[in-house]
């Protein structure tokens, strides 16, 4: 039996989770109230393998009823049911313009402040995510990869890691991505744009990646990143950072970037770290100078 307890801030993605979750054949449930829980678990663990895959939404719209869930998860571990939390978190800028584009209140807004509601509502949650099993941050992830993380974790099996790494290429012409956690510039690499036959493609494509990752160069940098990554990435967890967005640039975007952080990419998925690609400029002005 798998049983699952959703729960984490208003507006994180809690109800796009629980979707994904009953796609892949969880029996979900909710808002149920965490007075319930037991009794429920009880239900479940009694079907003899008739239900094995349970997720339960608990959130603060069930006002002082949520202060249950204290006692109900201590409740659970006496009577030996084996659960696991999943907390949906994303950061306070992120929440206020979810609720700004949706003109909804937040559940604790008494007085119509969002950002008053929100900070109430972490105090309120500190002590459930201090217990969660994995800890999700939506604030730069796209709906079709929170799926795939909830796929990752619940129907492939993976290990979870509390960090989501995105891996972005850019272009400085364009700007530096503001969400960025590390900025790396990847400007002093052979560049493709001056070899006729690769102008026009992008490090995307293989000719491309094998030009620029042939340098000594190159491969240095490569290594050299891939093992400050693997140092950072365990302390920041320890901080209790479960985002990082690492930001490789080159002049236009399309080129040398791209193919850094497609290798990076690569090197930290083998080694099972919890990681996104995204390329930023790949696709903008291909006949300027890159």
């Amino acid at each position: 039996m798998r049983f699952v307890i959703v729960t984490g801030m208003s507006g994180a993605g809690k109800s796009s989770v629980l979707k994904f979750l009953e796609d892949i054949n969880f029996f979900c449930v909710d808002n149920l109230p965490p007075a319930l829980i037991p009794k429920f678990a009880e239900l479940c663990y009694e079907q003899g393998g008739g239900i094995d895959k349970v997720a339960i939404g608990v959130d603060i719209r069930g006002g002082r009823l949520f202060t249950d869930l204290f006692s109900v998860l201590n409740k659970l571990k006496e009577e030996d049911y084996e659960y696991e939390i999943l907390f949906l978190d994303a950061s306070d800028s992120t929440l206020i313009k979810r609720y700004k584009e949706t003109r909804r209140s937040h559940p604790l807004s008494r007085n119509g402040s969002v950002a008053e509601g929100i900070q109430k509502e972490r105090e309120i949650l500190k002590e459930v995510r201090a217990k969660a099993t994995y800890i999700l941050d939506s604030s730069n992830t796209l709906t079709r990869e929170l799926k795939e993380q909830i796929n990752h974790i619940f129907l492939e099996n993976g290990n979870f890691e509390s960090l989501m790494i995105t891996v972005c290429s850019f272009g400085f012409k364009y700007g530096i991505p503001a969400d960025s956690d590390l900025v790396f510039d990847v400007r002093f690499l052979p560049n493709p744009f001056y070899i006729p036959e690769l102008k026009e493609l992008t490090g995307n494509d293989r000719p491309v990646y094998e030009y620029v990752m042939q340098s000594e160069e190159s491969q240095v940098f490569l290594q050299k990143l891939v093992d400050m990554v693997q140092f950072l990435i365990p302390n920041y967890i320890k901080e209790g950072k479960t985002n990082l967005v690492i930001s490789i640039g080159c002049t236009g975007g399309r080129h040398r970037s791209v193919t850094l952080a497609n290798a990076l990419y690569a090197a930290l998925q083998e080694k099972g770290h919890n990681v996104l690609i995204k390329h930023n400029d790949v696709e903008k002005d291909p006949h300027r100078r890159h």
